[in-house]
């Protein structure tokens, strides 16, 4: 299933997902929501505990946090039994804030550099991520979101992925046959089938793959699919996004 096809049209844009593809939490969520934590007097935890159950109560939650209120959940759950008072009572607050400035999060090395490939190739790009409000203040704190003209994310759209819907959204934003737009993400089901599901393109990023036949281990292979693939804007308008301002 997550064998990449080859790409049979030439490729005018890519979208991508955005946290684990292009940006990571720094240090961790664990060590966030430590810091913060212990700043409200909460003993008895560690950045490695929390780590874990907050993968715990990400896996079992339905879906992505799209709204605030979700996202209290899935933070109280995380510390339930640890924190005598639900964070959702006292420190959430400040949690939510913090995920929403650039210091809790790291750009991925190899990102800027393959943006700017793309770009330079006359590609346009976009963003299609499962999402809160905070994402595109964050992405302008970054200094990311000069690359995108095409901004597709799960609290505006109403529909998060593998939803076609979401990626029709971004194909509108683009302008462009679902065939000639590429998707790249880190979410086999959301990412990778689902784009494949609306009629785009996908890339399968998994950078710990031990093998290359079956998904791509860096974003800098996009480059490479992306010119063996011939492009079909020459004069793209992701050339702008070259200029020093953005």
């Amino acid at each position: 299933m997550n064998r990449p096809k080859p790409l049979t049209h030439p490729i005018q844009a890519v979208t991508f997902d955005v946290g684990g593809t292009l940006v990571v939490p720094h240090p961790s969520v664990g060590e966030v929501y430590h810091r913060i934590a212990v700043g409200h007097g909460v003993t008895g935890t560690s950045p490695e505990l929390l780590d874990q159950r907050f993968q715990k109560a990400w896996h079992a939650a339905r879906s992505s946090p799209q709204r605030r209120e979700e996202w209290e959940s899935l933070v109280d759950a995380v510390f339930e039994g640890l924190s005598p008072t639900p964070p959702s009572q006292t420190f959430f607050a400040e949690l939510y804030e913090e995920f929403g400035r650039a210091r809790a999060w790291r750009v991925l090395p190899e990102v800027i550099p393959t943006l700017e490939a793309l770009a330079g190739q006359g590609v346009d790009l976009g963003i299609v991520s499962n999402w809160d409000e905070r994402l595109r203040p964050l992405l302008g704190e970054l200094r990311l979101d000069r690359y995108f003209s095409c901004f597709a994310i799960s609290c505006e759209t109403g529909f998060a992925k593998p939803s076609p819907v979401i990626f029709q959204e971004a194909l509108r934003q683009l302008g462009c046959p679902a065939a000639t737009v590429l998707h790249v993400g880190d979410a086999l089901r959301e990412d990778f089938a689902g784009a494949m599901s609306a009629g785009l393109a996908a890339l399968h990023l998994r950078r710990d793959a031990t093998s290359r036949d079956l998904q791509i281990r860096s974003l800098e292979e996009v480059v490479e699919w992306v010119a063996r693939s011939g492009t079909g804007r020459p004069e793209g308008r992701a050339q702008k996004f070259l200029t020093p301002d953005g």
